[in-house]
């Protein structure tokens, strides 16, 4: 039986913030720094203010570009007024992936207690895409893509994982 072969994928790095431009975005950089490590190829990174409709535009462009499977955005997933980016992606859902949610915080509470019940991380396949919002925080960041997502994007990675599906959405 032959190994398998890792597979880059085009992953958009999208940025949700009204305070932090290229050079403060440290959770975008973040991002790059370890979907660059692993292999993966970027295909945009964007930073976009807090505004729902904006974010639903971008969401939706990436969704539709064919250069793009997986879209993983940091910030605006809180619950004070300007965090809208769950509700941005909500209408672009195709079907929803609550595990990732449930699994990001239960790993998160280990490290932060129960604050992590503030958090709305979650995950969503939007047509052929697949979409993971993060907070806004570099330790949420790390957490997530070290734990989670590096592993799920990573056809290597058994019993299951993301990468290996994404011919089949």
């Amino acid at each position: 039986m032959s190994a398998v072969e890792f597979f880059p994928l085009a992953v958009a790095v999208v940025t949700v913030s009204d305070t932090r431009n290229l050079e403060t975005d440290t959770s975008g950089a973040l991002l790059l720094e370890l979907l660059g490590a692993a292999g993966h190829r970027i295909a945009e990174r964007v930073l976009i203010r807090d505004d729902l409709l904006a974010i639903r535009e971008l969401f939706a462009r990436l969704r539709d570009d064919p250069a793009v499977q997986v879209v993983i955005a940091t910030g605006g997933t809180g619950v004070t007024a300007r965090d809208v980016t769950p509700e941005a992606l909500e209408p672009l859902v195709s079907k929803s992936i609550p595990g990732f949610g449930e699994l990001f915080r239960s790993l998160s509470y280990a490290q932060i207690g129960a604050s992590t019940i503030q958090s709305r991380a979650t995950a969503a396949l939007c047509d052929k895409t697949l979409f993971f919002l993060l907070p806004g925080s570099r330790g949420a960041v790390r957490l997530a893509m070290e734990q989670i997502l590096l592993l799920q994007l990573d056809r290597r990675t058994k019993p299951c994982n993301f990468a290996e599906l994404l011919p089949r959405f």
